[in-house]
């Protein structure tokens, strides 16, 4: 029987406050779960703003432990109810160090917390000020074995880099899940060809969220949306998501394509070095 699995992105607009932001996710992933999807990705650090316009100490309020904090739990009734594979994008501090990342938790269809990537590119322009806020990740490029198959994460600014991408593949992962806060401008003209080259390169499905809107609050950066899925052959999955609206988009990927493809290219066999 063919491997199909369902997933879901959420290209989300801020709320104004984490809890109401939280709630926003919880119903679309009831939503999401009721349409058949079996695995889901928030958007990046999807409980808050996109802070990192701005360097202001009052954001590190946002941070938690991952997996002992309260929204990670949270996060694990939710899959529990839902049944679904969650990857949920938040802001850590560790709570060994106390040093802050931009990480993504992963977390089973049966609730249980399966690990956790952390953001390795951290970017420092302006309207993007990350590196204020977070370190650079420290837990290499883990692949999690899942009820709906491996799963990888790469975050954000990550996508501008290939190696993290190829060492995912290299790990195993079929499915690369890509959370992303990105403006309108610079990088617009790639955000339809960075994630689908990761997919071709490495023979695996890439699924990669983009935030929606201009949070006024915190600057004029104008999130362009247009989340998709992609397959290892590079074709969309249907249509992106809206540019400009709040949307949850659904899509079905058939896993057997990714030894179908590898088989057929072997780029894992030609590859040097």
């Amino acid at each position: 029987m063919p491997r199909i699995v369902r997933g879901a992105l959420l290209q989300a607009t801020w709320t104004g406050d984490k809890e109401s932001m939280i709630q926003k996710h919880e119903g679309y992933a009831h939503e999401a779960a009721k349409a058949g999807a079996a695995v889901m990705l928030f958007q990046e650090l999807f409980y808050g703003p996109y802070f990192c316009q701005v360097q202001e100490p009052a954001y590190y309020s946002y941070t938690e432990h991952i997996p002992d904090g309260p929204t990670t739990k949270r996060m694990q009734d939710l899959a529990r109810q839902t049944g679904m594979v969650l990857v949920v994008p938040m802001y850590e501090e560790d709570a060994t160090s106390g040093i802050y990342y931009n990480t993504a938790a992963v977390i089973d269809a049966d609730g249980s917390y399966l690990g956790k990537y952390r953001k390795t590119h951290i970017p420092h322009v302006k309207g993007f000020w990350e590196k204020y806020y977070f370190r650079p990740g420290n837990l290499g490029y883990p692949v999690f074995e899942t009820a709906v198959g491996k799963v990888g994460v790469y975050i954000c600014y990550d996508r501008h880099f290939p190696e993290g991408a190829r060492a995912l593949g290299l790990n195993g992962a079929e499915m690369v899940f890509i959370p992303s806060a990105t403006s309108r401008g610079l990088s617009e003209y790639l955000w339809r060809i960075e994630q689908v080259s990761h997919a071709v390169a490495n023979g695996y499905f890439v699924g990669t969220i983009n935030r929606v809107g201009i949070e006024a609050e915190l600057g004029d950066d104008d999130f362009y949306g247009q989340s998709y899925f992609c397959d290892p052959r590079g074709q969309l999955i249907g249509a992106p998501g809206d540019a400009h609206a709040e949307e949850l988009v659904i899509r079905d990927m058939d896993l057997d394509m990714v030894t179908e493809v590898r088989q057929t290219w072997q780029f894992y066999r030609d590859r040097r070095p």
